[in-house]
């Protein structure tokens, strides 16, 4: 789905964060509360070995050994505080519109500079075609 992208400072100030799905984070949120991945799974309405592959996917995004390792990992980077995260914490443009939220003034700004150099290079590859 998403492949690990480290963008930004984390809210702590202490280096990147890693960009989490929203599934992931309830899977890491619920492993913090203890639950097991049967349990997970059971709540999610997911097959046990799809939490236990997403699991395997924040291990990897955090840099963690285990679960375990990875919940301490992200309360040391903020995601499990509950507090917002700030612009840089994100993916960008596209990270709000799969989350379904109104991109941020920054995401726009950096939106509208793609799109006219986009339109920039088709306007001279169709001066340079002609």
């Amino acid at each position: 789905m998403s492949t690990p992208v480290r963008v930004g400072p984390s809210p702590s100030g202490g280096g990147p964060v890693p960009y989490l799905t929203d599934n992931e984070l309830t899977v890491l949120h619920r492993a913090a509360q203890g639950e097991t991945y049967a349990a997970i799974a059971q709540a999610l309405g997911y097959a046990e070995k799809s939490v236990n592959k997403m699991a395997l996917r924040l291990n990897r995004k955090l840099g963690a050994r285990n679960i375990t390792h990875a919940v301490l990992l992200a309360c040391q980077a903020g995601l499990l505080d509950g507090r917002p995260r700030r612009h840089g914490d994100h993916a960008g443009f596209t990270a709000h519109l799969r989350r379904g939220e109104e991109p941020c003034e920054p995401c726009w700004d950096g939106e509208r500079e793609y799109r006219r150099g986009q339109k920039g290079a088709r306007k001279a590859a169709e001066r340079n075609a002609a």
